[in-house]
C-alpha cells in the first residue's frame, strides 16, 4: 500500500523509530483509537503515512504535559475537523483550541517549577 501524497508508507517499526516511541505505545494508541494506521497491508500489518507521523508528533508533544489519552483524542479531533469546518463550527473549534493552549501553558509552568526544584535539589546534593 502507498500513500497517495508521497507514494510511500511505513510499517510500525519505522514509525516508532522516527517518532522516538515504543512499538508498545503505538499499538496501545491504535487499540484505544488515538492513532489509527491509514491502511493495513493484505497481511494485516499496520501501514502509516507521513500525515500519520505528523499527527503522532502532535500527540507525542502532549504526552510530557500529562494530557490523558481522552484529552489527546479530543485535541486531535478538533485539529482534524478544523480545516473542513464551516464558519460557526470553526469558531467553536478555535475556542476549544484556545482552552487547550491555556491548559498546556499552565502545565508547562508547573513543569518549569518542578524542574527548578529538581535543579535546586541537585545543587544541594553537589554542595555536600
Amino acid at each position: 500500500m502507498e500513500d497517495a501524497r508521497d507514494g510511500r508508507t511505513m510499517q510500525i517499526g519505522e514509525l516508532a523509530e522516527r517518532a522516538g516511541l515504543s512499538l508498545h505505545t503505538l499499538r496501545h494508541w491504535d487499540e484505544v483509537g488515538l492513532l489509527k494506521p491509514s491502511v493495513r497491508s493484505d497481511g494485516g500489518f499496520r501501514l502509516y503515512t507521513e500525515d500519520d507521523l505528523s499527527r503522532l508528533l502532535v500527540i507525542r508533544r502532549m504526552k510530557p504535559l500529562g494530557f490523558s489519552l481522552e484529552e489527546m483524542a479530543d485535541v486531535m479531533a478538533v485539529v482534524e475537523e478544523l480545516p473542513t469546518a464551516g464558519a460557526d463550527r470553526a469558531r467553536a473549534l478555535r475556542a476549544r483550541l484556545a482552552e487547550v493552549v491555556t491548559e498546556a501553558e499552565q502545565r508547562r509552568t508547573k513543569l518549569e517549577t518542578q524542574l527548578a526544584m529538581a535543579d535546586e535539589f541537585i545543587g544541594l546534593l553537589r554542595s555536600q
